[in-house]
């Protein structure tokens, strides 16, 4: 064994392949991205969204064994949640006030609107109903979490959960390298641009990587509009499950309407409560000034970190498998939320 490797705590062992092979995906989007800027004076695809499609090309040449999958996971995961919470404390009061107490509202609002639009699209293409169910809480509130809570409550085929999960991996990287398209064809600012992040992309990590290239103020309020549409899954879940305990016994499917349906884990995850707690705290003036920046910077390596595993755990094959019927519903869905993402923020006039 290495000396070095011996120092290494036994539980974290199992995870260095896999951290060091997103971290060698991370260190090459950078220096591809300093070649861009050496080229062309800026970065036209930042590193966040190079260790995407790096991490992408990679996982559909090779499929990465047991040894490397802890680490990726790992990465994918809990190092972006540790992120995603550092990013709270770069959250600026001024800016998420001058969205107005609408925006809250019209999540909502958003979300109600896009589920039933999605619902209603899935049926009309023939999709069951606990699929058509999958697809409109994977499209309406935050990917690949909002199906595996949603699954267990409607009794769902795990079939259908996995092609509902593979279509958030494939079109999530899809819509985070075209919707930045969206600003110079919609005449979007900023803020405009990270509220239509928030309500239309999977996930909170792809929201960072769709908005890095835009501004500042695009990634805050994106992350926090995100953010409040993750925590509309509670009472969506809650609501369903509702639902699922008032069907006769002898119309439900193995698993449905289970007790265990309602972990709190599931509904807030821990590290929404701590980006929630950091940007509460950075607006009450409690977080050091000389602390901000080394944060931001941790959650900026930690996202691209993230971002490469995100890329590794992507199969672009697993969409030719799903079938023609669940790829039309899931994309006019992905549609109809941009739509009424749209329409939201016209309605408001933020900005």
């Amino acid at each position: 064994m290495y000396p070095a490797l011996a120092r290494v705590p036994a539980i974290l062992r199992p995870l260095l392949p896999g951290v060091a092979l997103c971290g060698a995906v991370s260190l090459l989007a950078t220096m591809a991205a300093g070649v861009e800027i050496r080229l062309f004076g800026q970065a036209w695809l930042e590193p966040l969204v190079l260790a995407i499609l790096i991490g992408t090309a990679l996982r559909t040449a090779w499929r990465p064994g047991p040894r490397w999958t802890p680490g990726i996971h790992t990465s994918a995961k809990t190092l972006l949640e540790v992120a995603v919470m550092l990013l709270g404390a770069s959250i600026d009061p001024k800016t998420i006030l001058a969205a107005g107490p609408g925006l809250l509202l019209g999540i909502g609002g958003v979300v109600a609107a896009a589920l039933t639009a999605s619902y209603g699209i899935g049926r009309l293409l023939g999709l069951p109903k606990r699929m058509a169910v999958l697809v409109a809480c994977g499209n309406s509130i935050c990917g690949n979490s909002a199906i595996a809570a949603t699954a267990p409550v409607i009794g769902a085929h795990s079939d259908d959960v996995a092609a509902s999960i593979a279509f958030t991996a494939v079109l999530g990287v899809l819509v985070v390298l075209g919707l930045p398209l969206l600003v110079p064809l919609l005449g979007l600012n900023p803020m405009e641009y990270g509220v239509l992040a928030g309500l239309t992309v999977y996930a909170v990590p792809q929201v960072l990587a769709a908005t890095a290239p835009v501004a500042a103020v695009s990634v805050q309020v994106g992350t926090l509009v995100k953010l409040v549409r993750v925590l509309m899954l509670g009472p969506v879940v809650f609501t369903l499950a509702l639902l699922a305990a008032r069907r006769p016994q002898g119309e439900r499917k193995a698993g449905e309407g289970a007790g265990n349906r309602l972990r709190a884990h599931h509904l807030v995850p821990w590290f929404i409560l701590g980006f929630l707690g950091l940007a509460g705290l950075r607006a009450a003036g409690l977080v050091p000034q000389a602390l901000l920046a080394p944060m931001a910077a941790a959650s900026g390596v930690l996202t691209v970190l993230s971002m490469a595993a995100l890329g590794l755990g992507v199969d672009v094959r697993m969409v030719a498998r799903a079938g023609l019927r669940v790829t039309a519903a899931v994309v006019l869905s992905l549609l109809a939320l941009g739509a009424i993402g749209v329409g939201l923020i016209d309605l408001l006039n933020i900005g």
